[in-house]
């Protein structure tokens, strides 16, 4: 085995989250580590993200955090503080339209959250959706159907009610590059990264966490272990042995996005925004070329593809031909093209689709994990709420206890990291799925 080094946290994950968790305990003054098994940061799962940033979620500490990341973006510029030679990544703040169907109780609910927080919106009639993206129709689809359904594109006599459209919203144009431009502020604040590496063991001493082994035989010490392993994260809590020590559990989930053309004659890209429709059963977003990214709002009817994070499918399957055809309901003008393009990657969820970003019975080992899907948006945040959890819990503060408080500066108000423990129940409240 090689001589070991010492850091004052290893962090196993480069990806947004563990590069932001990375960024806010070296802005703190500790000495970082990262590892990662692939070449680069926001290699993985990151890489696949949407990017889409929106205030709407089914809890108010969930929306909270995602209505305050939005000036994080903003302001992007100044929070990263650094030159990147790849340059910054771009916040598309085109804003997002949710149209009201029964699966989401007509935004009744997220409406009350909003309010609450003082987010602006404004609703849209049938009408008004139209002439804001005029490629889209009217007409109802729902309950969502699997394509081999006789009525499935048939509409079901009715129209839409309408929608309601978030003006503090929108994309970033390329999440790896997000990434790296954390990777760059972490690195000028003292953080090291790791790649091509992958974590063998986590080590333990009188109850204590006390470093990590590598595949290359390197023994690496340190007093604080940060699981931010993205799908893999479960087969993480395994080598550290603390899955017992948990009531809300993960696994790695299969998706995929579809990139296809915008219709001719219309330039989806500068007058589109992130289009999200329940009745139809998928969410769409401007990309780069003039192109809709199409993704899955997880219906009922599409079975869940839970998948080993070292072994599955990388390619595309009926499911990117389904997910094209659901939009094509609404976007009539939208065609299928011949050749397949797109991501297909890996979603780390957790039971309830909310986030665990918490210590566990481990001292010193922490976990900012079930993040994949609908957390990217929230990254920057995070980082900062993990370093202090961190920091607090290291310092004495019995977190299970006396759960951290996090203020958001932005839009004043404070969250309890309580709301992300390991040990809470399932939250009935979320929609289950990738909307959070």
């Amino acid at each position: 085995m090689n001589k070991s080094k010492s850091y004052d946290a290893i962090i196993i994950g480069a990806g947004i989250i563990g590069t932001a968790t990375s960024l806010g305990l070296a802005r703190k003054g500790w000495r970082v580590l990262n590892i990662d098994s692939l070449p680069a940061s926001g290699y993985g799962s990151t890489s696949g993200s949407c990017a889409i940033i929106r205030p709407y979620y089914s809890t108010i500490d969930g929306s909270a955090i995602a209505y305050e990341s939005h000036f994080y973006w903003k302001d992007w510029e100044n929070f990263i503080d650094a030159k990147d030679e790849r340059g910054l990544i771009r916040y598309n703040d085109c804003g997002s339209l949710v149209i009201k169907t029964k699966q989401n109780n007509y935004l009744k609910n997220i409406l009350k959250i909003m309010d609450e927080l003082n987010v602006p919106y404004e609703h849209y009639d049938a009408d008004q959706i139209v002439a804001r993206l005029p490629i889209m129709n009217k007409q109802s689809y729902g309950p969502v159907k699997s394509a081999d359904d006789a009525d499935f594109g048939m509409d079901n006599g009715k129209e839409i009610v309408g929608g309601v459209f978030f003006s503090h919203g929108g994309y970033i144009n390329d999440p790896q590059l997000a990434t790296h431009n954390m990777q760059i502020a972490a690195e000028k604040n003292g953080s090291k990264f790791l790649f091509n590496k992958s974590v063998t063991a986590i080590h333990r001493q009188h109850n204590q966490v006390t470093g990590v082994s590598l595949d290359d035989g390197q023994l690496l010490q340190a007093e604080v272990v940060l699981n931010a392993a993205g799908p893999h994260s479960y087969k993480i809590n395994q080598l550290a042995g603390v899955v017992e020590g948990m009531n809300i559990g993960t696994r790695a989930l299969r998706h995929e996005v579809a990139h296809v053309p915008s219709p001719t004659g219309y330039d989806y890209e500068n007058e589109g925004c992130i289009f999200s429709d329940s009745d139809v059963g998928a969410y769409m977003r401007p990309e780069q070329g003039n192109f809709f990214l199409i993704g899955s709002e997880d219906p009922p009817c599409d079975k869940r593809q839970w998948v080993d994070p070292d072994n599955f499918d990388h390619n595309f399957t009926e499911q990117w031909r389904t997910q094209v055809m659901r939009a094509g309901q609404r976007i009539s003008s939208l065609a299928i093209p011949s050749t397949t393009k797109g991501v297909v990657e890996l979603y780390d969820v957790t039971d309830d689709w909310i986030p665990i970003y918490d210590k566990s019975d481990l001292p010193g080992y922490y976990m900012a994990i079930g993040t994949s899907g609908n957390q990217f948006k929230n990254a920057p945040i995070v980082g900062e709420m993990m370093a202090d959890l961190i920091s607090a819990s290291e310092s004495g503060q019995n977190h299970d206890q006396e759960p951290l408080s996090f203020h958001l500066k932005h839009i004043d108000r404070t969250v309890s990291l309580g709301f992300y423990s390991r040990l809470r129940e399932v939250n009935q409240a979320s929609s289950f799925s990738v909307l959070g």
